[in-house]
């Protein structure tokens, strides 16, 4: 089994700055315009170093483009509490019946907000089904969870078993609303619980910025 967190460790600040390494990918499997294999064309004639592809509440680009030599992910809605979030899940056997329950059962749950905004699944549960399929989970865009305390809200996941937050993402399309933490804050937070810093542009157009 790989070692994921070794993996996203190697990679710099700037890698994740510049697009060298981006780790949140979305296709049309879920809501992206992009084709899957397409991405990673695109991601090889830019020379990534890695990416990941992590569709809504789906793996099934993964089941049905295996061997591509991308990073497996998924990116599951949930709550905890008051907060809507989105985790994700990294390095993960998509095969897994521990997934099972939490991924889509049609595709109007990758994608349509609505429905993907009242999802059900039980965050704790959902931790530890990524973790028992050999993945890695991720708080992705921090700075989008209406928190009033980022900090309690990510020691709350810590307790329950977060590896990760996206720290490097671009922020703006929620910003002008949500005021409650800054990016900054995002960097601070992922060092004073130790958590693996990742991430990705949350792509979700024809083409790799």
């Amino acid at each position: 089994m790989h070692d994921y967190k070794e993996l996203i460790k190697q990679f710099t600040k700037e890698d994740f700055l510049n697009g060298a390494v981006n780790l949140h990918i979305h296709t049309t499997y879920s809501d992206g315009e992009a084709e899957f294999l397409d991405v990673i064309n695109q991601s090889k004639d830019k020379g990534c170093k890695l990416i990941a592809i992590t569709d809504h509440n789906t793996v099934q680009g993964h089941i049905e483009n295996p061997n591509c030599n991308v990073l497996t992910g998924v990116e599951f809605d949930v709550w905890y509490k008051y907060i809507f979030l989105h985790l994700l899940a990294y390095g993960i056997d998509v095969n897994h019946l521990a997934l099972k329950p939490f991924l889509a059962k049609s595709k109007d749950e990758t994608e349509k907000d609505i429905l993907r905004f009242f999802a059900k699944r039980n965050i704790k549960d959902l931790i530890d089904a990524i973790h028992e399929a050999g993945g890695i989970v991720v708080l992705a865009h921090p700075c989008c969870c209406w928190a009033l305390s980022l900090d309690k809200f990510v020691s709350d996941l810590v307790k329950m078993g977060l590896d990760g937050i996206e720290v490097y993402y671009p922020y703006p399309r929620w910003r002008k609303y949500i005021k409650f933490s800054s990016p900054d804050s995002v960097e601070k937070i992922a060092e004073k619980y130790h958590l693996l810093k990742t991430g990705g542009t949350d792509l979700h157009t024809k083409f790799l910025d």
